[in-house]
């Protein structure tokens, strides 16, 4: 009788990982709806924020300073400061991220402005006009991969549980379909999430995502440099077109595990 405590398991698994999905999926669902149908034209910092989060403001800072000329990103994943008079708050972060010698690796100065108090700011009134998910309610994509681990994890214990010596009066077709209870749950429970909540965004709210798209949708056919910078808000420094440029960014996890290797 050992696969029964197996097929226990399997429950448990399944069980706890659409249970937390739920909640998340309803803890997004009651996000601000008052504000759902309010207007509301994105910047391209707030772009940044609802498709990647602090993360990709600090990105999207750097590339635009770049393409400036006001500070120079070099393909050895170093950033230079041309112009010490930043334009915007996010902008007066990423320089003081850099330091007062000019010069900084790209991985630490992106981590600093990140979490600089501007692209906090930023995210509160997001969060205050509906648009963005907050701390608490953030979890829908975690959960998702979590049901499909889970999934996974049933189909293993079921696998384990029949490959056990078992006696003659307990067939291992209704074993298969006992495991099958809990697979059809988180198979389930991952089709009405897709349904009901998809895409998955960590960072946006329902209203948030369709504001992304339609900015998305008024950018396509154009070639002006707003449109490549909203590229970059949405999709992150792939889209980043420039070998030298991308180069630069290519370097920023490297560092990054290096700066906190020499701290441990």
């Amino acid at each position: 009788m050992f696969w029964v405590l197996l097929l226990l398991s399997a429950w448990a698994v399944a069980g706890l990982a659409c249970l937390r999905l739920c909640l998340a999926a309803v803890r997004a669902a009651a996000v601000a709806p008052h504000a759902a149908g309010r207007e509301h034209a994105l910047t391209l910092y707030e772009a940044a924020f609802l498709s990647g989060g602090p993360r990709r403001v600090a990105d999207l800072t750097l590339v635009s300073m770049a393409r400036q000329r006001r500070l120079l990103l070099a393909h050895t994943g170093w950033a230079t400061v041309v112009d010490p008079c930043g334009r915007d708050e996010m902008e007066r972060s990423v320089i003081g991220a850099i330091g007062p010698g000019g010069q900084s690796r790209i991985a630490p100065v992106r981590a600093a402005a990140a979490t600089a108090d501007a692209v906090r700011a930023l995210a509160e009134r997001l969060v205050g006009a509906g648009l963005a998910v907050p701390d608490g309610a953030r979890g829908v994509a975690a959960g998702v991969r979590r049901v499909r681990v889970a999934a996974v994890a049933v189909c293993a214990l079921g696998g384990a549980a029949l490959a056990l010596p078992l006696p003659a009066d307990q067939p291992r077709p209704l074993i298969a379909l006992w495991f099958a209870l809990p697979l059809t749950l988180t198979l389930g429970c991952l089709a009405i999430t897709r349904m009901e909540a998809h895409p998955y965004s960590h960072w946006a709210s329902p209203a948030g995502q369709r504001l992304i798209g339609a900015l998305v949708r008024h950018a396509d056919g154009s070639a002006d440099d707003r449109t490549y910078l909203t590229s970059v808000a949405v999709r992150g420094v792939h889209a980043i077109g420039e070998p030298d440029l991308r180069a630069a960014f290519a370097h920023r996890e490297e560092f990054a595990e290096d700066f906190w290797e020499r701290r441990a």
